[in-house]
Formats: structure tokens, sequence, C-alpha cells
């Protein structure tokens, strides 16, 4: 590899490991904003984010960006539309579940994620498994069953996080465009319906965003805060974007972790969530799970190069 190719794959690490810490630390910022309904954040961080990316790709692919990206492409649209809808889902669950004192649940949900995206390669992709996979998905189900049984309920938050960012990624994958591009088609569906909504409830006195009659609104503080969810929520996916073009996939797989194994330990040592032996146990599984899934995936690349160089 030349000095140029070690430098760009370096860049491109680094690119990584900050991403996936903003995202590991990200309840700290959405703790921030505990005094906001969920459903505001959501909405306010989707029309920031829109600008943010909007005005990104005016600068980089010109102002008919959107018309050129979507030129004669009708089932990108629909694809686009989908998942915006469920990254929105996916972005609500989680705040409302963070600021509802179930930090530690949604680490679970993204630890099980990459197991998850192995089976929905084999639903709907068609991929097969090795049978360390198999193993690895067979441990992970373990973990949430005992989870079920022992917790006294379903962990749906974490459940319904990973399905719902699982298959969004299934639907980003088969949609063939760039990462960036990709979040300001989605953006752009849910722009005007989302301000729309934002402006009625600021002008019916619910939004709190602007002081209103009697409501003297958010202060300035979480109005701030409110406008940079949209960087926080853009910055990471750009830097995933730029990542994911300079490191493999096995590598950027292993680094994914780094988000939620932060956010477990935010949710248990910072907001002093409930972590007993129960759990202690469901989530072992769920590690030896993902153990199992990493030592296979480096195995497995390791036997590849040989082959790949011959």
């Amino acid at each position: 590899m030349s000095v140029h190719g070690r430098a760009d794959v370096a860049r491109g690490t680094w690119a990584a490991v900050g991403t996936f810490v903003l995202w590991g630390v990200a309840p700290l910022y959405w703790h921030l904003l505990k005094a906001v309904p969920p459903l505001q954040i959501v909405l306010h961080r989707v029309v920031w984010s829109a600008l943010l990316v909007a005005g990104f790709l005016v600068w980089r692919d010109g102002r008919h960006w959107l018309r050129d990206v979507l030129a004669g492409q009708p089932r990108l649209r629909w694809m686009l539309l989908l998942s915006g809808l469920l990254i929105s889902f996916n972005w609500g669950l989680y705040i409302w579940a963070v600021n509802a004192g179930h930090v530690v649940e949604t680490a679970l949900g993204y630890f099980i994620n990459p197991l998850l995206n192995v089976v929905i390669g084999v639903l709907f992709l068609r991929e097969r498994l090795r049978p360390l996979q198999w193993a690895s998905v067979a441990i992970a189900a373990v973990g949430v069953l005992w989870l079920t049984v022992r917790y006294g309920q379903f962990p749906w938050i974490a459940i319904a996080l990973a399905v719902s960012f699982g298959i969004y990624g299934v639907l980003r994958k088969l949609a063939h465009v760039d990462s960036v591009t990709g979040l300001g088609v989605e953006s752009a569906y849910l722009f005007v319906p989302v301000l729309g909504v934002l402006l009625w409830s600021e002008s019916h006195g619910t939004g709190g965003f602007l002081p209103h009659a009697d409501a003297p609104g958010y202060g300035l503080a979480i109005d701030a805060l409110l406008v940079l969810s949209g960087l926080v929520t853009a910055l990471p996916l750009v830097g995933f974007a730029y990542a994911v073009r300079r490191i493999s996939l096995t590598s950027v797989g292993l680094l994914q972790f780094i988000a939620p194994t932060l956010q477990f330990l935010i949710g248990v040592f910072v907001f002093a969530e409930p972590f007993d032996r129960s759990r202690l146990v469901g989530f072992a599984c769920i590690w030896l799970a993902l153990a199992v899934f990493v030592a296979d995936s480096i195995h497995h690349s390791r036997r590849l190069r040989p082959a790949e160089l011959a």
C-alpha cells in the first residue's frame, strides 16, 4: 500500500472512531433536552439537519442536486421516502427512551443490530451464513429470550430500534446513492410536513421554541441545543460516509461496537439505571454472540486475503 493509501486509511479509521464516539455519547446531549417532548426534538432534528445537509449538498453538488439525484429514478424516490420515515421513527423512539431512563436498553438494541443485519441479509438479500454466524445469532436469541423471561417484559425498545435501523440499512444498501445525498433526499421529503407541524405547534403555543402569550418558551439555551441537534444528527452521518469509502466494512463493523458500549456505560454509571444479575446474564449472551461474530469475521477476512493476493 502506498503512503497516500495508508494515510487515507488512517483518516478513514479516525473518522469512523469519531463517528461512533459521537453516537455513543449522544445520550448525554439528548438528556439536556429532557424538558422538550420527544416529538418536538425529532421535528427540530429533521428540520435543522435538512437545512444543514441541503446547504452542504448545494455547496458540493450544485443547487440542482435534488433534481439530479431523483431524475428518472422512481424506485429510488419511494425507497428513500420509506427509509426517511423509518429513521425518523428510530430517532423518535431513541430520544424518548433516553429521556425516559432506558439508555441501557437502547444500547442493547444497537448491540443486537449487527447480528440482526446478518439475519436480514439471509431473509431479504439471499446471503448465506457460515456456521459460526448461525451460532452467534442463536446465542443472541437466547440472550433476548432470557431478558424477556427474567426481566419480566419483552425488550421492545431494543428490538424496535434494532429492527427499524436494520430495515433502514437494507433500504439504504439497495438504494444506490451515497450516505450524505441519501440523507439529503430523506430530509427533503420530510422537511415540508415537519416544518408545517412545527409552525402549527408554535402558532398554537405548544411548540416552546418561541415565547407565546402566557408560555415563556424553552429559553435561549434549549433553543440553541435544538438548532444544534441538526449538526449532532448530520455530522456523524457525514463522518460515516467518509469512513466507509476509505476502510473495509469489516473494520467499520468492529468499530461500530464503540457506540453501544459507550451508551451502556453512560446508562449504568452516569444515569444510574438498574443493572442486576439477571440483566447481566442476558447482556453476557449478547456480548458472547458478538465475540463469536467478530472472531468469525476476522478469521474469514484473513483467509480471503491470500486468495485475493494470489
